[in-house]
């Protein structure tokens, strides 16, 4: 007997949904936009952490010496170097192999070979190039070489472009991702609203059948119970739209994000963890249509 009444309630609300035209329409697209804005805002957090760690890890310390300070003594410094606990790992430049690796870039650049040869010397300083452990890690060791007894010897250290960059691409993802987070707020709130408002409309085209259903003895929950699977039918049914909307996108973005992710792109990214975008998703909608139903019946259903 619960699962038939279940079936058409279910269905009560599957009708109510097709029933409503156009108002679903708006109803469903201002949620989507709503789930839309909040998902990209995510997923471009998501990937946009992905991409900072490979620079991360892409970033280095080189630390290039005076050129009369001779290779027995840059690795006399290594040797002090690798005792500090947060550097993983350090190579050993010398200005010839730098001169070598040089040349190469002068393949693809002959102004690179022909400002070589003019200089007629090399011009390169040897370099010791530190790893850290951690990227957070590298103001540490920055200050520590700044401090060191052996800072004289050192003609300049390469970090201080990474960083600000680096910086610089983080604030501007915070920025990015608190906009987005309060338009998806904004959204939530209409999309909410409308869905309310749409479900509240139903209720109203229903009046008289409600009392038909109360005088055959229908239970509250039989007749309230078709306007919360009306909400879900809202939220279900933005879930997919956004999730067809977020492949369009992604393929899109697909040539801007190319290797940055994983080796990857955002089309990838998107495929590699659909079920999982899909289900939250789902579940957002579900849980934005339920609660809007709900509001809907306790404010404007009186049985």
């Amino acid at each position: 007997m619960k699962s038939t009444k279940l079936k058409r309630t279910f269905r009560e609300g599957m009708d109510n949904f097709r029933r409503n035209g156009w108002l679903s329409f708006a109803t469903v697209s201002v949620l989507a936009i709503s789930l839309y804005v909040i998902s990209v805002t995510i997923i471009l957090g998501i990937t946009a952490n992905m991409v900072l760690r490979n620079i991360q890890e892409k970033i280095n310390v080189s630390m290039y010496f005076n050129s009369d300070v001779s290779e027995s003594r840059i690795l006399e410094i290594k040797d002090k170097l690798i005792g500090y606990q947060e550097i993983q790992s350090i190579d050993y430049v010398s200005k010839e192999v730098a001169l070598e690796q040089f040349k190469k870039m002068g393949d693809k650049n002959p102004s690179i070979t022909q400002a070589l040869d003019e200089i007629g010397e090399n011009p390169l300083l040897s370099a010791l190039v530190v790893k850290a452990k951690n990227p957070s890690q590298y103001d540490i060791i920055t200050k520590a070489i700044s401090n060191a007894s052996f800072s004289d010897d050192i003609s300049r250290i390469d970090y201080e472009e990474n960083k600000s960059a680096i910086d610089r691409l983080t604030n501007i993802m915070k920025l990015v991702e608190q906009v987005g987070l309060t338009l998806g707020v904004v959204f939530v709130f209409i999309g909410v609203l409308i869905t309310f408002n749409a479900i509240r409309l139903t209720m109203y085209a229903h009046k008289q059948e409600f009392e038909i259903m109360r005088l055959v003895g229908a239970s509250n929950t039989y007749i309230k119970m078709p306007f919360v699977f009306e909400g879900i039918f809202y939220g279900a049914v933005s879930a997919v739209v956004v999730m067809i909307s977020l492949f369009v996108t992604s393929k899109f973005l697909a040539p801007l994000t190319q290797g940055s992710i994983g080796g990857g792109d955002l089309t990838s990214f998107y495929l590699g963890n659909f079920f999982t975008i899909f289900g939250g998703l789902l579940l957002a909608g579900i849980f934005l249509g339920t609660i809007s139903g709900v509001i809907a019946i306790r404010r404007y259903l009186k049985v």
